[in-house]
């Protein structure tokens, strides 16, 4: 089959698409789909450049393996093993099943939860495994899943359109769970455009809640459409100031997959009891925090990574309803994963990249 080999940490020439790859083995319990098409996130790029390793200090620029270490390279702070078939946002078909596995799924159109959790599963990160990283992914024209990873899926949307889902939508579902955001309530998303944030605003809009979404200013009447109540443009040194302002006063909650310098803001942005949920650091893993504004606001912190199985159902619900939509921003060919992952790295897009198999 063809395939987008990770050939080991490093930069974009340690991608390489092959057409002599075999087809993975269906096991036990086990699945084969037929890959139609699969997103690119965040996680290709970290894992690919090693930036999950403790050593690396610097924001998500994708030059993070000059300082990454081998030996903690993966998001678990393991390491990896090479040569692995990136990709987490996998839609296809079924085509064959292993045994103990019904065969009524055979021919199904499905999306694939992407947390391995198989039989170790005990509620501790380190037990659990993740599509494209410990294991094989969807970079690829087949792959292989424990059965339970699959889902169902009954929609008009095209398998482009549901590529843009499972990685970032899970993502942003686990967020808003974790805070448990309620109807009435204040939220400030930022980073807004990405493929995390455009589903942040869509699904806490889902939920009643007023969203305040970060962004800049070009990309302005996209996240506009996307629901949002207010819109704050990205700007050194004020943005949650700013975006407090935005809202008349403090918020219940701050859903935030960037980082950096603004992390001390942003709990300063919260009010009484709030919760800040982050599930990322593109702009950089290493913030200051001041205790005091910690527990003198009686503030909740909230890591969001592996989830439960139900919230990836509960993202298969939101889409079969239709009441949320897929955002686009870009199609490539798998041949062309290169220019797939240095057009996310740009960040110029909306919503999330896609690469149709």
């Amino acid at each position: 089959m063809r395939a987008a080999l990770l050939l080991g940490v490093g930069g974009p020439e340690m991608l390489e698409v092959r057409d002599d790859v075999p087809v993975p083995e269906v096991r036990p319990g086990q699945v084969l789909v037929r890959v139609a098409a699969c997103g690119v996130n965040n996680t290709d790029i970290n894992t690919r450049v090693g930036w999950y390793s403790r050593s690396v200090t610097t924001a998500t620029t994708g030059s993070a393996y000059r300082e990454a270490s081998a030996h903690d390279a993966g998001w678990s702070r393991g390491g990896l093993t090479f040569p692995r078939i990136q990709g987490a946002d996998v839609v296809g078909t079924v085509t064959d099943v292993g045994s103990g596995v019904a065969e009524g799924l055979i021919g199904r159109r499905v999306l694939v939860d992407p947390w391995l959790r198989g039989s170790r599963h005990s509620g501790d990160s380190l037990s659990v495994g993740y599509l494209g990283s410990e294991r094989d992914g969807g970079f690829a024209e087949y792959c292989s899943v424990p059965s339970e990873n699959v889902h169902p899926v009954s929609s008009d949307l095209s398998d482009v359109e549901l590529a843009t889902f499972a990685c970032s939508w899970s993502t942003a579902e686990h967020m808003l769970q974790r805070v448990r955001l309620r109807s009435g309530e204040t939220i400030a998303v930022p980073g807004a455009s990405g493929g995390v944030g455009s589903a942040l605003v869509q699904l806490a809009k889902l939920r009643g809640a007023r969203v305040v979404a970060i962004t800049s200013a070009a990309k302005h009447d996209d996240v506009a459409a996307l629901g949002a109540d207010r819109i704050v443009t990205r700007q050194a040194d004020r943005v949650p100031e700013d975006a407090m302002e935005a809202n008349g006063g403090p918020f219940h909650a701050v859903a935030d997959v960037v980082g950096g310098p603004d992390f001390g803001g942003w709990l300063e942005a919260l009010r009484r009891r709030g919760h800040y949920v982050t599930s990322g650091a593109i702009a950089g893993p290493m913030v200051e925090l001041d205790l005091r504004t910690l527990y003198l606001k009686d503030l909740t912190l909230h890591g969001a990574t592996v989830y439960e199985p139900q919230v990836f159902s509960d993202l298969v619900g939101h889409i079969e309803s239709g009441r949320v939509r897929p955002v686009v921003g870009g199609v490539y060919r798998l041949e062309d994963i290169h220019a797939a992952q240095e057009a996310f790295m740009a960040k110029r897009h909306t919503g999330s990249l896609v690469i149709r198999i």
